[in-house]
Parts: C-alpha cells; structure tokens; sequence
C-alpha cells in the first residue's frame, strides 16, 4: 500500500459530537484533544512521517468567549501532556502560527516544547495554533520585504514559489499528500492553501472525536488507490 508521507488533517466536529450526547461543546473539545494522541500514535505504527492538525483557526477568535478560554485552557493542559507523549514516543513537535496572537505564558510552553522534541525522530508532528493561511501568507511577503529593506534580500531578486515557500511557517516540512477533513465539510477553511496544491482530500463522514485508528487506514487506503498526478502529467486533456 502507498501510504502518504505527510497527513494533514482539520479536527471538525467536536461541538456536534458533544451535543448529539447531550453535552456541553467544551466535553467535546477535550475528547477530541485526547483523540489526537490516539492518531499520533497510529500515524507512527502505520508509517506516516509527518502528521499537521489544525487545531486553532485565526478565525476561531470570533467563537463566544467562554468557548475561547476554555480553549486555551485546554490548550494550556495539552501543551504540557504534549511533552510527555513526545517524549514516550519519539515524536517532534513544532507549532506553526502567528504566535503574537497568544499569551505570553503559552508562547514559552510552545518554545520549550520545540526545543525539548527537535532532536526526536520519529514522527514529526505539527499544530497549527492561532492559524490562517491567508495571514501566513501575508506574514511572508511583509517578511520578506523586510529582508529586502535591510539588504538581507537582493533588491532585484525576483519573487519566486520557492523564496515564498522559505518564509512561509511550513519551510521546512514537506506539502502534505493527504488531507483529510472530518465531520463531512468539504472545504479547507483557510488551512495551508499553498501547501495543498497537489494535495489529495478525504472527507470522513464522522466528527473528530470518533476518528479512530480504522478510519484513519480507510483514508490512507483511499489515497492508496488514487492515480496521483501533477501540473497535469498524465492527465487527459
């Protein structure tokens, strides 16, 4: 079977989970942040080397506010839990994001977190926190003007996909070959525009806190079975 090197996945459905049992959306927050360890761990033993979730959007601000604390408090505990998981299970971890967006005290767990894991190879693992594609993209082109204003930069260097890609939160983590959303929304809600152009989509019928380790291989099978094609190689025209 073909099983994809990098994974990226949009954690939907955890609020509807928890009101189809009855239950505050918060409960189903927290099932779903303990789901993740669950895929972790079956991303490794299945053979997949990199795994990105998208676990809080830029737009995620707008949710009520005491949704919004609660996820960060849950992001605040997770965070810590994060360290020992990687630590069990090899596993590196890095944050891609704008940071700015997130207090102080979360920001440093994110710095110690990356630097106790970044000798750890096994799978590399990727949270997208405070997350938007359209504002990493903005980030980079203002980054990259910077550079160019303090001759960091040719000045006459022409704007390429590959100088864009070097500044962009992702640089060094390959594009993923699959991405799976769950819960059965069919739209990528501003997660890694750049980065899926030749990407391939699963959408799982069920929310995140029930996909399990089989519906993870249900994914990776049909990707398995897919003719994959770039730039129109191989494409009837």
């Amino acid at each position: 079977m073909n099983i994809p090197g990098h994974v990226a996945i949009i954690l939907d459905g955890n609020g509807r989970w928890a009101k189809s049992k009855g239950m505050p959306r918060n409960y189903g927050h927290t099932a779903g942040a303990k789901n993740v360890e669950t895929i972790c761990r079956a991303c490794h033993d299945i053979g997949i080397k990199y795994l990105t979730v998208y676990a809080f959007s830029t737009e995620n601000w707008s949710r009520p506010k005491d949704e919004v604390a609660a996820l960060m408090l849950l992001l605040r505990n997770y965070l810590k839990t994060c360290r020992k998981t990687a630590s069990k299970n090899n596993m590196r971890v890095r944050v891609i994001g704008d940071r700015r967006g997130l207090d102080s005290d979360i920001v440093e767990t994110i710095a110690d977190l990356e630097e106790y894991t970044k000798a750890f190879d096994g799978l590399n693992f990727t949270i997208a926190l405070n997350y938007g594609s359209r504002d990493e993209l903005v980030r980079a082109i203002n980054r990259i003007e910077k550079d160019r204003r303090e001759g960091k930069l040719d000045a006459g260097e022409d704007i390429s996909e590959s100088l864009i890609s070097s500044y962009l939160d992702t640089f060094d983590i390959p594009d993923p070959d699959l991405l799976i959303r769950t819960s059965g929304e069919q739209r990528l809600s501003n997660f890694l525009l750049w980065q899926c152009a030749y990407t391939e989509f699963y959408f799982a019928d069920v929310h995140w806190p029930d996909f399990n380790e089989n519906e993870l291989k249900k994914a990776v099978e049909a990707y398995s079975k897919r003719d994959r094609r770039y730039g129109n190689v191989n494409e009837d025209n």
